[in-house]
């Protein structure tokens, strides 16, 4: 199959400083394009405020005005676009043959090991340079000695298939000098069998599992936890499912507070139910709040009439809207361990940002991680991938407390939302 034409993706800058860019993607389309859309946008640290997206079920329009987030110093605005680029559907003949497209081939893991003298903050200077660098991280071990240095490990694939080059690695090599000085050693190369050895995270035990899992957040959680107000407003969240308003679609409108990863959340799980998206608009944020319309299907062109399918969609929306990142601090021994999780798509790709985000939060609060992984757990329904961060107790917060322990949880939350 070939490849999208260039013009299959537009991006243009806004008029004024200030004002949002426009991201226009016009190709083929198919079940789950726009949950990739969003995928993407949300790994090169954008923020939708609005769009607009149309098919007949051959063809796809999407419109989205975009912004930088806060949190996120550079956007390589000519990467994006050839990324989306990549998730769009060949325009050539053989997809209207509908003519399966050949697996993609999955990009080769490299091991970057560093070791450095430990600081606040250093795990996330170093995140941000690959997140600059388009290197995803796959998995980390992150380990501090006895004599205050760190030995990483970081398991990373490249965006741009380029680090076999030796190009590509000098510049990796660069970044890191510039961010980290020359205190530090590192060596990068493609991952052994070690790799395969951090596929799970160490285990959880029943009670841990019990409280990261659970599908929604207790009431006698959202009462002890001191959460901020948008935390709490998460419960207002609404779910409609309409058939009435169109012959052809089911009518599907959600109302919910709002965060940078609201469309990719949504998305994605319309994306693992199989369900079709044939218009939607997704309005601009009003007091806090996000609005959505879709006329949806199913994947073989009907409505969504059955009551037990309708009620399953929208119980699983709400559960992602209430939620979408787990964060709890739990006892690990004598240590104090910080627990993140997020739901992994059906297609294996877990949620862009988060090590990054999580890592942020640490260095914003002052707090130093003693050790970090990254694994997958799988409950009955679904995989997750589960963050595992052992916290330095030697800062401001009083861990031994509900109190220390809630501020931390809710700064680490609102980091990952975007607030």
């Amino acid at each position: 199959m070939g490849l999208p034409t260039d013009d299959a993706v537009v991006i243009q800058k806004g008029k004024k400083p200030g004002e949002p860019y426009v991201i226009t993607v016009n190709c083929p389309d198919k079940t789950g394009l726009g949950c990739d859309i969003c995928y993407t946008i949300l790994d090169f640290g954008l923020y939708i405020i609005k769009g607009d997206v149309s098919t007949d079920g051959i063809w796809c329009y999407v419109i989205l005005w975009v912004v930088p987030h806060a949190s996120s110093p550079m956007v390589r605005w000519g990467n994006s676009k050839e990324r989306l680029l990549s998730v769009c559907p060949s325009c050539s003949v053989s997809f209207y043959l509908n003519q399966p497209s050949p697996p993609a081939a999955s990009s080769p893991v490299y091991l970057l090991t560093f070791c450095s003298r430990d600081r606040r903050g250093l795990l996330h200077d170093v995140t941000q340079v690959l997140c600059e660098l388009e290197l995803t991280i796959q998995r980390v071990k992150v380990t501090t000695t006895p004599d205050g240095r760190v030995l990483d490990l970081f398991f990373i694939t490249d965006n741009l298939e380029l680090l076999h080059t030796k190009e590509r690695q000098d510049e990796t090599y660069k970044q890191l000098h510039a961010v980290l000085g020359q205190s530090f050693s590192c060596e990068l190369q493609l991952a052994g069998p070690q790799y395969d050895n951090l596929q799970c995270v160490s285990s959880l035990s029943p009670s841990v599992a019990e409280e990261l899992f659970r599908c929604e957040l207790s009431d006698n959680e959202f009462r002890t936890q001191v959460l901020s107000p948008d935390m709490m407003n998460l419960k207002r969240a609404s779910v409609t499912i309409d058939n009435s308003m169109s012959p052809a679609h089911t009518l599907l409108q959600i109302g919910c507070v709002d965060h940078k990863g609201f469309l990719y959340d949504i998305m994605r799980t319309l994306k693992d139910c199989n369900i079709q998206i044939a218009y939607g608009r997704f309005s601009p944020v009003n007091k806090g709040q996000r609005e959505l319309d879709l006329f949806i299907r199913q994947k073989d062109g009907k409505k969504i009439v059955d009551p037990d399918k309708q009620d399953v969609l929208c119980s699983r929306l709400k559960a992602e809207m209430l939620h979408p990142l787990r964060v709890i601090i739990t006892n690990r021994g004598p240590d104090t361990e910080l627990l993140v999780a997020n739901p992994v798509e059906l297609s294996g790709k877990g949620r862009p940002r988060v090590f990054y985000d999580v890592t942020l939060a640490m260095k914003t609060l002052g707090i130093c991680i003693f050790s970090a992984e990254i694994g997958r757990h799988c409950t009955s329904d679904r995989v997750w991938e589960v963050y595992r961060f052992l916290l330095d107790e030697n800062c401001r917060f009083d861990m031994s407390c509900m109190v220390g322990r809630n501020q931390i949880v809710d700064k680490v939350r609102r980091t990952l939302m975007g607030w």
